[in-house]
């Protein structure tokens, strides 16, 4: 991999990848729809001379194309709302691959775990049933089978798929990341499903790297990847990390059935949320054996470092934006 664009590099994931790969000194194209929250990110990362920004619609094939400038490898993190899913991801995914595939690049799709449907492992491995139960289980599964479509004759995909994830650059599209940013902003939250029940997140650094490190071996591509994060955590204990950093203690709230629904009737993507509470209930665990043994050690940081990590970094970042202003 000798250079890289990144689609939907101002995302949870394109964040992270984006920061990884500059970290590691690969020439790295930011590709996203909004000039401004471009270059506040790579303001954030000091402006490095390897990394170069792109603003364009993912939609397009014609503007990634474009944009891509002798990459040899395509990231795609660019994802819709939970309430566009079934519409607008395969449109998303086409476009994305057309281009790859025009400009002979090879491809790594971040994805999550939606496709397995209920678990039928202890430690689900990438040989795990495929069998959707949701609708956003079934449209996720439609989208691999895109991805791996032998239409794209030019090109190589590769799926990552990640559980829940945290880290400085999730947002409000991962269950964790509101909760997280409201604790660190010393305000009430809300935590998505039961909080006594253990499951498991990724710190998003971490999935970085080990994306990093797929990205690099020709053997990755054309298959799945389970990207295990560093064990399960009960959300009482995310909780309790997270206000011991960021020194507020304000109510933390579970949103179940009946609050989601009714949430979702002001915003749309929480009524979305309902169907995959199964997930809450009966927590899905990845196996990273195949990543082991072919690749290197998973990287595992311990929750009470990353959350804590996370927190401190959202709370530096508030108050340097409120400093600019």
């Amino acid at each position: 991999m000798q250079k890289a664009i990144v689609i939907g590099a101002t995302g949870g994931s394109g964040a992270a990848i984006t920061e990884e790969l500059v970290k590691r000194g690969v020439r790295t194209i930011a590709f996203g729809r909004s000039r401004q929250k471009l270059e506040q990110f790579a303001a954030g990362l000091g402006n490095p001379d390897h990394l170069s920004l792109a603003t364009g619609d993912a939609f397009k094939p014609d503007d990634i194309v474009s944009q891509a400038d002798g990459a040899d490898v395509l990231f795609h993190c660019a994802n819709v709302p939970y309430h566009e899913m079934a519409d607008k991801l395969i449109p998303l995914g086409e476009s994305v691959m057309e281009a790859a595939n025009r400009l002979g690049i090879h491809v790594v799709a971040i994805d999550g775990i939606y496709p397995y449907g209920r678990r039928q492992m202890d430690l689900v491995t990438e040989d795990h049933p495929k069998q959707p139960h949701t609708k956003k289980g079934k449209v996720r599964l439609a989208y691999e089978q895109m991805l791996f479509s032998p239409r794209w004759s030019r090109t190589k995909v590769m799926i990552v798929r990640l559980p829940d994830y945290y880290g400085p650059t999730a947002n409000e599209a991962s269950y964790l990341g509101s909760t997280l940013q409201a604790i660190a902003d010393g305000k009430m939250a809300f935590f998505i499903g039961n909080m006594n029940v253990p499951r498991e997140y990724i710190y998003l650094p971490d999935a970085a790297a080990m994306i990093a490190e797929l990205a690099g071996k020709d053997l990755a591509y054309g298959q799945n990847w389970n990207i295990p994060g560093s064990g399960v955590i009960s959300g009482k204990e995310i909780v309790r990390i997270a206000q011991a950093a960021s020194g507020s203690a304000k109510p933390v709230i579970p949103l179940k059935k009946t609050g989601l629904s009714l949430l979702g009737l002001a915003v749309p993507v929480m009524k979305e949320v309902v169907e995959m509470l199964y997930l809450t209930v009966e927590p899905l665990t990845l196996s990273g054996e195949k990543y082991e043994r072919l690749i290197g050690p998973v990287r595992a940081t311990s929750f009470e470092e990353g959350i804590s990590s996370t927190i401190r970094t959202l709370q530096k970042r508030k108050n340097s934006f409120a400093e600019a202003k």
